[in-house]
């Protein structure tokens, strides 16, 4: 059987794009009950996965390579510029949601840190970052505007939470997630996000990612 004429093969490529970065957020935000999130999170990695597997050329390798390049001063920036932006926010608009899990459920933060960089932060990662920079690079603008645009659909995954406090924050932090991973390898990316995610959990704005606060505005 012949191949696909290469326009073809780009449109289809940018419908698969469309599917899994708009069209499956979409989805999940508008249908999925907040209880099955980890579920939803599980089928996606799996199946963005399967696309990588299928798209060849990846070298597997080069998801534990680069962890001698950490951006260490970049971690400890993140890490006080989400704990101080979290607790303005907070002061702002939920005060009583400061520090509530280190207040009430101090036992439960190691949980989270344990647990949160494994389940979560790693295969948001592996989707959009490996994903999207390797499958979908005949597809993204040069320079900047492909950091932008992962950017963007990275925040857009975020939808189920309804917030544009959220939208905001994953948008910035997705920047800094795909640069670390243009520039310095996988490791880079997650231990940024984890990290990141950590500290937000910590300073307790699970108020706005905890899918069980979640309020459809419909």
């Amino acid at each position: 059987m012949a191949e696909p004429a290469p326009a073809i093969r780009r449109g289809l490529l940018w419908a698969e794009f469309a599917a899994l970065y708009l069209g499956a957020p979409l989805v999940i935000a508008l249908f999925l009950p907040g209880r099955l999130l980890f579920e939803a999170l599980a089928v996606f990695s799996l199946a963005g996965l399967g696309l990588l597997w299928r798209t060849g050329g990846f070298h597997w390798h080069s998801l534990v390579r680069g962890w001698s390049r950490l951006p260490w001063r970049e971690i400890l920036a993140i890490a006080l510029a989400t704990l101080l932006t979290g607790l303005a926010i907070l002061a702002l608009d939920r005060p009583n949601s400061i520090f509530q899990i280190v207040r009430q459920r101090p036992e439960f933060l190691p949980v989270i840190w344990v647990f949160y960089p494994i389940l979560s932060a790693l295969p948001q990662e592996l989707i959009f970052r490996p994903l999207f920079f390797h499958r979908y690079a005949a597809l993204l603008p040069a320079g900047q505007g492909a950091i932008a645009l992962n950017a963007a659909v990275f925040s857009f995954a975020h939808l189920m939470y309804w917030s544009w406090v959220v939208a905001v924050l994953t948008f910035v932090g997705g920047w800094f997630f795909a640069r670390a991973y243009l520039e310095r390898g996988f490791p880079s990316a997650w231990v940024l996000h984890a990290v990141a995610g950590n500290v937000l959990f910590a300073v307790g704005m699970g108020a706005y990612f905890y899918t069980g606060n979640v309020v459809r505005p419909f």
